[in-house]
């Protein structure tokens, strides 16, 4: 996750800033991406593979990292970009999440949970050296 959340960092604009401002910007990004994990886990969010973190949360460091090296750019410009992203991500994903509600579902059943997923989507088990006999 570190070393993602170091090219998710630098990718907002990687036209203009130095090599060295690039690594440092990375190496931001790489150490903000442990804090935020810890955090989301702490405040009990589901975020099994660290997407949001390391895409969301370090994508907003990189999104403001371009104020370092971009003279043009204002605190201004890159909130009102950072709050469009989140709107069309939000809004594209509650629609895409309705249609997908309304026509398979979101949840397995509560049986299909307790036996494992594994079983009934694929017909068995995914760590067999696990199971009770």
């Amino acid at each position: 996750n570190g070393a993602l959340a170091g090219l998710v960092a630098i990718t907002a604009e990687p036209a203009d800033p130095s090599p060295l401002l690039a690594t440092i910007i990375g190496a931001i990004g790489g150490v903000i991406v442990v804090f935020s994990i810890v955090t989301l886990d702490k405040l009990k969010l589901d975020d099994p593979v660290g997407a949001i973190s390391v895409h969301g949360v370090v994508g907003l460091w990189g999104i403001f990292a371009v104020l370092l090296s971009d003279a043009d750019a204002t605190f201004m410009g890159q909130l009102v970009g950072a709050l469009t992203i989140f709107v069309w991500v939000f809004v594209t994903s509650l629609i895409a999440w309705g249609v997908i509600k309304a026509v398979m579902g979101l949840r397995v059943s509560e049986e299909e949970e307790y036996e494992g997923v594994d079983l009934s989507e694929c017909g068995m088990e995914a760590y067999p050296e696990f199971t009770k006999d």
